[in-house]
């Protein structure tokens, strides 16, 4: 029996905050020490941050680096083996690493070979993979220290690694590393949140650690590094095929440590007697790392028991994933900008109405997980929130709500906008634009010497009530140094149902990664049950019992998004055929005729047109909008996932074919 105790940390970094990013990482390491661990495994680019995008390439930015493992972590660990990432130069070319740190001095760095390069991650942009096979040296503080695709025997324990897009491939590296008995892969990771990926990380993490006969070790980023995209954290500990450990997911604080005792020999006999595992009999000399390490004699531990957090086991998990991952973005993002607070322009619907709630849950969870002390600490920049006699105080100092009425507003809006905003605790204000609407309306009708009418002036008299709403917001969240929220969503996004220097007014979309079907069910789902732990917000049934409307043209048109538009589940299965999948016009009305059997032909082709002709003509919307979260993998932010011509034919020849089969097949519509 050989005993040891592994440690996965989960860490909330910074991109180049080399004092907070160095103080997360010298806690976890006194924490992994006082719990006794003697191997910790680290988050990827856990020394700069991993959101530094092109500051990688910045000579200062990989000497700091350098500097920061080498001076002031490196010290810090007397007895214990740590892996820890960071950028490292090599033969010009910049590469993606982890130092593999012990009894304070750098063993060696293993280089990255799988580089992630689709949806939100640029790696290649920044990074070379490192070739299978080929190992050098690089010079440290005077010393050359071995790099490349290398594993260590420390002290008779072998340690190999996959450093996180390593493990999503074909060819994982962990295969090779069991081929050479090693005992323990470490994976350093950054891998975003989306929604269910918790399972896939279990699969390979669980798999690779039956498939490679070894115990595993996973860990991940944590938080809202960089603006867009969230880290969930939930570090993994599986052997041999059982899972032994799992983080928590979406914590408020700067780590959290997960750890597991294996023991290696019973681990070397099950590699023994399982007939499937091989042995790699050809090696090289420099692709072992051998380093003297006292492995401290353990006496065996009760296995903790595995429990999930009470709210992972809901049958409404993507919901509880949704809201848990963008509060805690939000909750980065403002303490990152050093804003003082939220404000959204309340309109009586839904997205509004989701983006207040979510500051407030936003609260509730942090004060929950952090106490309130903690809460504050984390928040001390703003010294009056010290004075809340409670969380729904809190919440008053954190958000204000503003619902803007012009002539056109109705009565039940205002009423929803006003409930909501009482039954979450924001401060609410009730503004009239309207005599601002009249003033613009009149001063263009003199310059062009007519009047405007809704039957000729449709668009730019909806526009300009919309427009009129937006130096008000923008004036109070200014005075109050704050974050004012655009409260567009994916849905209007792809078809530029929004009006610009309007409702896309804000500095920050939370909700413009995810469609408006799920945001409505997400509503339905807040009124009646809530996130476990914390309950319902009964009074959000005010916005749902309405039809999503704009509520900009005259009350007697009975305006409604879905009038102007298309069924929303629809409009949301058709981007996903056209923009996710890549289905030309003809193809994706196909696919719509057989999921969507209930709509006549001729009108399902309309529609489907209606969607490409939008999207194309509004992709320089899309450009303007304010950053948003990645909640799923189907986003549009053209800066991070969607890349799409701003000036285009507008799919011409392929809406001629779909109109001409539509003709064809569907005569009597």
């Amino acid at each position: 029996m050989r005993l040891v105790k592994v440690g996965a940390a989960v860490l909330n970094q910074t991109p180049l905050g080399w004092d907070h990013n160095r103080g997360t990482i010298v806690a976890a390491i006194e924490a992994a020490r006082e719990a006794g661990v003697t191997l910790l495994c680290l988050p990827e680019m856990a020394i700069p941050g991993y959101g530094c995008q092109d500051a990688f390439q910045s000579p200062s930015v990989q000497n700091m680096a350098m500097s920061v493992l080498v001076d002031e972590i490196a010290p810090r660990t007397e007895g214990i083996a740590v892996c820890v990432g960071l950028p490292v130069l090599y033969r010009n070319n910049l590469f993606n690493a982890v130092a593999v740190v012990a009894d304070g001095v750098v063993q060696g760095f293993v280089c990255k070979r799988h580089l992630a390069g689709d949806g939100v991650h640029y790696e290649p942009r920044w990074f070379e993979p490192w070739q299978q096979g080929f190992r050098s040296h690089v010079e440290v503080d005077g010393r050359a220290v071995p790099i490349g695709d290398l594993y260590f025997d420390l002290g008779g324990v072998k340690i190999g690694f996959e450093i996180c897009e390593d493990a999503w491939v074909a060819s994982r590296p962990g295969s090779s590393m069991a081929g050479r008995g090693v005992d323990i892969i470490l994976n350093p990771s950054a891998s975003h949140f989306a929604f269910d990926k918790l399972d896939v990380r279990k699969r390979f993490v669980i798999e690779g650690s039956r498939a490679f006969g070894v115990a595993y070790v996973y860990a991940n980023l944590l938080g809202n590094d960089a603006g867009r995209i969230v880290y969930d954290g939930g570090a993994l500990i599986a052997v041999q095929g059982r899972l032994v450990a799992q983080g928590e997911r979406f914590g408020y604080g700067d780590m959290a440590l997960t750890t597991a005792v294996v023991d290696v020999e019973q681990m070397r006999m099950v590699q023994a007697w399982t007939n499937s595992f091989r042995t790699r009999f050809e090696e090289t000399p420099d692709e072992c790392v051998k380093a003297p390490f006292a492995w401290p004699p353990r006496e065996p531990e009760v296995e903790p028991t595995l429990v999930r957090a009470a709210w992972e086991e809901s049958p409404h998990r993507k919901e509880e994933e949704f809201t848990r991952a963008v509060s805690l973005a939000l909750f980065d993002y403002m303490r990152r900008s050093r804003s003082r607070g939220f404000v959204v322009s309340l309109s009586g619907g839904a997205d509004s109405a989701a983006c207040a709630c979510l500051v407030a849950l936003m609260t509730r969870l942090a004060v929950g997980d952090l106490g309130r002390e903690g809460f504050l600490r984390k928040l001390s920049y703003l010294g009056s929130l010290g004075d809340a006699a409670d969380e729904r105080e809190m919440v008053r100092r954190l958000l204000l709500t503003v619902y803007q009425a012009t002539r056109n507003s109705g009565e039940v809006t205002r009423t929803a906008a006003r409930e909501v905003a009482d039954a979450v605790g924001a401060e609410h204000m009730d503004i009239d634009v309207d005599a601002l609407v009249a003033q613009y309306t009149a001063i263009v009708e003199g310059a062009l010497g007519r009047e405007l009418t809704w039957e000729r002036d449709d668009i730019a008299l909806q526009n300009v009530q919309a427009r009129a709403r937006g130096p008000s917001v923008w004036m109070l969240t200014n005075l109050r140094g704050a974050l004012l929220l655009s409260t567009s969503n994916r849905s209007e996004a792809a078809v530029g149902y929004a009006t610009m220097d309007g409702d896309t007014c804000g500095g920050l979309s939370p909700i413009a990664g995810i469609d408006k079907a799920f945001l409505r069910q997400w509503l339905r789902w807040l009124e009646v049950e809530g996130p476990t732990g914390l309950g319902p917000i009964a009074a959000v049934r005010a916005v749902n019992v309405q039809a999503p409307t704009a509520e900009l043209r005259p009350q007697s048109e009975g305006q409604t998004d879905e009038a102007d538009l298309m069924p929303y589940p629809l409009l949301d299965a058709i981007e996903g055929a056209a923009i996710r999948d890549k289905q030309d016009p003809l193809e994706t009305f196909l696919l719509m005729r057989v999921r969507f059997p209930q709509y006549a032909p001729r009108q399902l082709g309309a529609w489907v047109e209606r969607f490409y002709v939008l999207w194309c003509r509004n992709q320089w919307k899309r450009e303007r909008y304010a950053p948003s979260f990645h909640v799923d993998d189907k986003n549009l932010d053209p800066k991070t996932w969607c890349r799409f011509p701003i000036l285009s034919s507008g799919f011409e020849r392929e809406l001629q074919d779909l109109r001409a089969y539509v003709a064809t097949h569907h005569p009597a519509g």
